[in-house]
């Protein structure tokens, strides 16, 4: 059902969409993927699209440029007062969409309220350790540990207005994984430069520039209207016919036919994402197998098995049609690794050897298990687990690949109901802490492991990460982080694939800033 944004309506009628723009005329931006928003929610669903959307609507302290610098958004400065303390001044004038001013206080609330347990950022939002308001635009963190990216957690902590969570009693983020709904699910209220106006799950979600934001505008687009269109070639047909101006995720199949398309044009780039299985580690007996009493996923010669039976370069020529970088690293940027050969090494396409593992495992005769897998989310998902089911089939391995929508994938997943699963990582972050943290430790408090689905618990692994997490010397912490890595990779705990690459097709009157993190800055496009 369709619901109006309180806010944008105010807006509407005090008449203030007028805005100029220099000589350029402002213009409506359509622009599609083959997924939808999860929530708007900002804390509810740490998901690259909900957030480069709610990232539209509401800011954070720490910003990033064109070329993923670090640089002052809600706070203007900051400095490292000592090991454990951080002060940071805040943005004088700015205000919320609802006309509240923007304070200390919204910072202290909203990095608080990111540490719920319903929070799907608390452990980024734990990292930052606790926020002190020292006058109105003034704000003090004081941390446990060391914090080695404490700017660029910053980055990932959206900042709401305390008064307008309390109005509306959202004071928690909805608890996404249990299907709750609260006001925050279709309304927003952020110091962002776009306006929440309306929002039709699974249909469109309409914005409008916010007249009274504090930046700078690069481009002119005043309107923005998002759709999800799940099938590829309907997608690919919209922008051909001009019924949408952008999509953020051409099947390669199409990028050449789209490269030689009058009044189309491709822009290029690679994404800080890397594609990866995981497998259920934790379990003595699998959900979804054929194995009764224990869990092969528990054998490294299996695990070892399956990776060595993955012919990536054929994926990367024949499916991803050369739009994906084949690695032996579960890190979305080779930065994570620092360019380390060794890290990056893939195990070699082995068939006869992996054969060998499974007998030696006990499993000549293979086994079956099911796949999870979205089919809306990356690059060619759902293709790309039917091809790894085709080449574990010759392990005899029967393999169900049960594909679905990201809303249904990602609640699955987090509930850990999952034997296999595919996932992609990767953000504007590419420091190794961010991927250490969330995917490598052993599952805990305050947010870690949140995303280490298949219960991996290595606590030779873990200790490393843990402590290259608050290490402050850069040549100690790079020595920890490439240990637990190397340890990671001897494991095989989970299955590299590829970074994928993410070319943007467009409009020919469309220019826009395409960024590693494959976020989508509406106030940096212009429409012709």
């Amino acid at each position: 059902m369709k619901r109006a944004s309180s806010i944008a309506r105010a807006a509407l009628a005090l008449g203030l969409l007028v805005v100029s723009v220099g000589a350029a005329q402002a213009q409506t931006l359509r622009w599609s993927s083959q997924g939808d928003v999860q929530t708007m929610d900002p804390d509810s669903r740490n998901e690259s699209l909900t957030n480069s959307l709610n990232g539209q609507v509401y800011e954070t302290l720490t910003g990033r440029d064109k070329q993923l610098n670090i640089v002052p958004m809600l706070a203007t400065s900051w400095q490292q007062t000592s090991p454990l303390q951080w002060r940071l001044k805040l943005r004088p004038n700015v205000r919320f969409h609802d006309g509240s001013p923007f304070t200390a206080d919204d910072v202290v609330f909203s990095i608080n309220r990111a540490k719920a347990q319903s929070s799907d950022i608390k452990v980024y939002a734990n990292a930052v350790g606790e926020p002190r308001a020292i006058d109105p635009l003034t704000v003090e963190f004081n941390l446990k540990d060391v914090d080695p990216i404490f700017l660029q957690h910053l980055n990932a902590l959206f900042i709401m207005s305390k008064s307008w969570c309390e109005k509306h009693d959202v004071t928690k983020p909805l608890d996404f994984t249990a299907k709750e709904q609260s006001y925050t699910a279709f309304h927003a209220n952020g110091t962002g430069p776009y306006m929440l106006v309306s929002r039709q799950p699974d249909v469109k979600t309409v914005y409008m520039r916010n007249p009274n934001w504090w930046g700078k505008f690069d481009g002119n687009v005043k309107e923005v209207i998002y759709t999800s269109i799940g099938s590829n070639s309907t997608r690919v047909a919209a922008l051909i016919s001009g019924e949408i101006d952008l999509m953020l995720d051409p099947p390669p199949t199409d990028i050449a036919r789209l490269r030689a398309t009058p009044n189309v044009k491709i822009i290029d780039g690679p994404e800080n994402r890397i594609i990866f299985i995981g497998m259920d580690q934790g379990r003595d007996e699998l959900l979804y197998s054929s194995v009764k009493g224990k869990n092969p996923f528990k054998d490294l010669r299996v695990r070892k098995a399956l990776y060595e039976a993955v012919d990536e370069d054929s994926i990367k020529t024949k499916l991803m049609r050369g739009q994906a970088s084949p690695t032996g690293a579960t890190m979305p940027s080779p930065l994570g690794t620092y360019n380390d050969p060794e890290l990056e090494k893939r195990l070699p396409f082995d068939l006869v050897a992996a054969k060998k593992l499974m007998v030696e495992a006990g499993y000549p005769d293979g086994f079956e298990v099911t796949l999870d897998c979205p089919n809306d989310r990356y690059v060619n998902d759902e293709e790309i687990c039917k091809t790894l089911a085709s080449m574990w089939a010759r392990l005899n391995i029967k393999v169900r690949v049960n594909a679905m929508p990201r809303s249904i994938y990602f609640s699955k997943l987090a509930k850990l109901d999952t034997s296999m699963y595919m996932l992609g990582w990767g953000g504007s972050v590419t420091d190794a802490e961010t991927t250490l943290t969330p995917i490598y430790r052993t599952r805990g408090a305050g947010g870690i492991g949140d995303f280490n689905y298949g219960q991996v618990n290595d606590p030779t692994m873990d200790q490393l990460a843990a402590a290259s997490s608050k290490e402050p010397d850069p040549v100690k912490r790079e020595a920890l982080i490439k240990a637990a890595i190397r340890r990671h990779n001897e494991q095989v705990h989970h299955i590299p694939l590829h970074r994928q690459f993410i070319p943007w097709a467009v409009r020919s009157n469309v220019e826009a800033v395409h960024r590693a993190d494959n976020w989508l800055e509406w106030a940096w496009v212009t429409i012709k």
